[in-house]
């Protein structure tokens, strides 16, 4: 029988700095051999074979092939469904114990439990441990026990109970001896795998001080760099959230905030999984009766509803995979407040669209902005478009960029008129609230 080995699962956490279920594995005794899963299962979901996400992980892969390299180890690079890939693995190596982080969706829920039993019954051990959040699941609970679904008090709780110990990195570095030796593998094209790439760069990993010293003021002002964009190396974990929070948590209680927001909105979706899988958060929020206009769902998604800051939003979406977060509140009222179009479909919209698309946050912001979710603007809050603009884009910097036929011919007149829109938006709101 060959050498025993661990395997380390690659997921939401592609780095080898400060990963802790990596750590967990280098110390474990046995060679270490890295693995990552273009689960087939996931990657059929995308119609767009150009989609930037995929492209990103790709390039996360080829780094940390590089680094594995120069440790005389390798990544091993697997596509087809979670099931057939580890069929695959357990066949071809003699593993002992397979390591992994968390992930807090449904469907993943389900495959960790469905792989890990697999694994169990073959006598080969399943390790999670928490990694992508600061903290999770039920580590910040109220005096009552009972998960909080309001975001200022939890933040109260979480900021109260921070202390170094949630902050401190694993120290990955020290046990990289322990990577299994063994000749590069090569890892598939993206060609292989079924993708293409676009080739625009992608957002840098680090922010600088004097940013996040100046979020607050700087954040809400879509046409500046305001924000870190930070989010995808969040997204997939080529960052760390606990450097990220240790370094920053200084500079600005703001930007701290955005961080325990992540975590806030991913407790919620391990409590209340109903909320990932298309229901409300307030089940009677489910009896809305939505207009559902399939060509005005068209209108928007192609940034032509008339709304110049709606347009804008939605353009720079399509043409870069990114939306700044004012301008994301902005559409996603004007879409289920204006429009009467289900929450749902603007989120299933999101979610093939953006390059940081986290299920947990994109759904609490549409909750949020449609009404039905936790710690949500009550239904009459309306955003009007018109004074968004004038607060936060006065002088139409970042409209003109995106929306260029602005006062031409071209530009499309607005599809509903804002005044009679939201009459009858608080019309269908409080008929189906008062139920």
């Amino acid at each position: 029988m060959s050498q025993p080995i661990t395997i380390f699962w690659f997921r939401r956490d592609l780095r080898l700095h400060d990963n802790a279920a990596l750590y967990h594995a280098l110390k474990s005794g046995n060679p270490v051999l890295p693995v990552f899963l273009f689960d087939t299962d996931i990657l059929g979901k995308l119609d767009d074979k150009r989609d930037r996400r995929v492209e990103f992980i790709h390039q996360a892969l080829q780094e940390l092939q590089a680094q594995l390299t120069q440790m005389g180890s390798t990544l091993v690079v697997k596509r087809g469904s979670a099931a057939a890939c580890w069929e695959g693995l357990t066949q071809h190596y003699n593993v002992a114990e397979v390591y992994t982080n968390h992930d807090y969706e449904p469907a993943a829920i389900r495959r960790d439990k469905a792989i890990g039993e697999w694994l169990n019954a073959r006598g080969i051990a399943f390790y999670t441990y928490k990694d992508q959040c600061i903290f999770e699941k039920s580590e910040v609970l109220s005096g009552a026990g009972t998960p909080y679904t309001v975001f200022t008090p939890y933040s109260r709780k979480w900021k109260e109970t921070l202390n170094s110990f949630y902050l401190k990195p694993y120290p990955t570095e020290a046990y990289f001896q322990h990577f299994y030796k063994t000749s590069p593998l090569p890892l598939p094209s993206l060609a292989e795998i079924g993708f293409e790439a676009v080739g625009q760069p992608f957002p840098q990993k680090t922010v600088r001080d004097e940013l996040v010293k100046n979020y607050k003021e700087r954040r809400d002002t879509p046409s500046i760099q305001g924000t870190s964009r930070l989010s995808v190396h969040l997204r997939f974990g080529t960052i760390s959230i606990r450097e990220l929070a240790r370094h920053t948590k200084d500079l600005s209680e703001t930007f701290l905030n955005e961080l325990i927001w992540r975590d806030f909105y991913m407790q919620i979706l391990w409590h209340f999984p109903h909320v990932g899988e298309g229901k409300a958060f307030r089940a009677d929020y489910d009896r809305i009766e939505w207009r559902n206009d399939e060509a005005q769902f068209k209108q928007w998604c192609e940034g032509r509803t008339g709304y110049p800051i709606v347009d804008a939003g939605m353009r720079e979406l399509n043409a870069t995979g990114f939306m700044h977060n004012r301008v994301r509140m902005v559409v996603a009222s004007f879409l289920t407040k204006h429009l009467l179009i289900d929450w749902r479909w603007g989120e299933a919209y999101f979610a093939q669209k953006l390059l940081d698309f986290d299920l947990s946050a994109n759904n609490g912001g549409w909750q949020w902005a449609s009404g039905s979710g936790t710690d949500a603007a009550p239904y009459f809050r309306i955003f009007n478009p018109t004074s968004q603009t004038q607060k936060f884009d006065p002088q139409l910097v970042y409209i003109k960029k995106w929306v260029p036929e602005l006062n031409s011919f071209d530009y499309p007149k607005p599809i509903v008129d804002h005044a009679a829109a939201r009459e009858r938006c608080l019309a269908t709101y409080q008929k189906a609230l008062k139920q």
